[in-house]
């Protein structure tokens, strides 16, 4: 699936793509307790999409790892739609750095 795809696409969503504009991780307050979050961009040959990064996917991903994510979901904020991957069911895989 293409990243333009996956806009139009609320969930079960397995794209690939590049890693840009990693930010700052940073600590929010959510149902679940504490954690860290961070946004970041994954963009293929379609175009781009906001990808937030949450807890230990943050660490893996680096600006210009090509990434495999698996079973993610879109949501939208503020106008833009989101790349969420979910920690049960959601997978972010590094295929190279």
């Amino acid at each position: 699936m293409t990243i333009e795809d996956a806009k139009n696409q609320r969930s079960d969503i397995n794209v690939q793509g590049t890693i840009e504009e990693k930010g700052e991780a940073r600590t929010v307050n959510t149902k679940y307790g504490e954690t860290q979050v961070c946004d970041s961009y994954l963009v293929d040959e379609s175009g781009r999409i906001k990808l937030t990064l949450w807890g230990e996917d943050i660490e893996k991903v680096n600006n210009g790892d090509t990434v495999s994510i698996q079973g993610a979901y879109t949501t939208t904020f503020r106008n833009e739609v989101q790349l969420n991957v979910p920690k049960k069911n959601g997978k972010l895989e590094v295929i190279s750095n």
